[in-house]
């Protein structure tokens, strides 16, 4: 048995971090003494160069609880650290990405400040059209996954490009979106996709060309153009995907088009 004296000489840890590993109970000690006095055993001296690797690999305290509490072999350290190899070369590429986009704006490529938008509106009346569809509430970043799958479903007989209904009021985490696909006919459906048609509405047009990041600047230009015009604006708003990533590649996204509609007037729908 070691004292706690020992025990922080021959680990190295100092005696401030054996009382905080203590207290969250990522090293407890084997025993007290009649007075209450830590006691630390070789199992304790054990956890100690795994908690002192585990540190140097920056696992957190937290990290350091769960390893510590489960780690019972070599073989289970090994998924660990296989584990937080992954989340750092995550990390890695995410703050790579970071990096990327703060030299954009340093190089002033994408400095919104500075960079000039024409946007061109149009009061149009879209056709009613018939559609296979799919509707659902969740991630805006969903909508490519449900355009594959109703590609696969309507095949030869899709006659346009896709687009998409969004039934929010504003910008949501979780979203009220129908995806939809131009069909020439009635069409048997299946895994929620369903055969519909979608009614004719006058609306507000523009084209945005560039990322779906940066489709809020098109946005504010026809939201202002419809309030400077006292247009009533409706939902479901739409976006036409006239150009975007394609199946296998995204492409460039400088160079996506997206038309956007938002319905005016008495139509039905929530007022925006």
């Amino acid at each position: 048995m070691y004292k706690i004296s020992e025990f922080s000489k021959i680990t190295n840890l100092t005696i401030k971090t054996l009382y905080y590993y203590d207290k969250e109970k990522i090293l407890e000690p084997f025993s007290r003494d009649e007075n209450g006095h830590r006691l630390y055993n070789e199992d304790n001296f054990k956890q100690a160069k795994l908690i002192k690797t585990l540190r140097y690999l920056d696992f957190s305290i937290s990290e350091m609880k769960e390893v510590v509490a489960n780690c019972q072999s070599q073989d289970d350290l090994f998924y660990y650290l296989l584990e937080k190899k992954k989340n750092i070369l995550d990390d890695i590429k995410k703050k790579e990405g970071l990096i990327e986009y703060i030299d954009l704006y340093l190089n002033k490529e994408i400095n919104e400040e500075e960079r000039e938008e024409h946007y061109c509106f149009k009061l149009v009346e879209i056709e009613e059209k018939m559609v296979l569809s799919y509707r659902y509430k969740g991630k805006y970043s969903d909508v490519g996954k449900y355009i594959d799958q109703i590609h696969k479903v309507g095949k030869d007989n899709i006659t346009g490009n896709s687009f998409c209904l969004y039934y929010d009021y504003g910008f949501e985490d979780e979203a009220e979106i129908e995806v939809c696909i131009p069909v020439s006919k009635k069409i048997k459906t299946y895994n929620s996709i369903e055969f519909k048609v979608i009614p004719s509405v006058k609306g507000v047009k523009t084209n945005h060309i560039g990322s779906y990041e940066s489709i809020y600047r098109a946005y504010k230009n026809i939201i202002d153009y419809c309030n400077k015009n006292n247009y009533i604006m409706k939902t479901p708003t739409r976006e036409v995907h006239i150009k975007g990533p394609g199946k296998n590649f995204k492409g460039n996204p400088k160079k996506y088009i997206t038309e956007i509609i938002i319905p005016i007037g008495e139509e039905d729908g929530k007022e925006i």
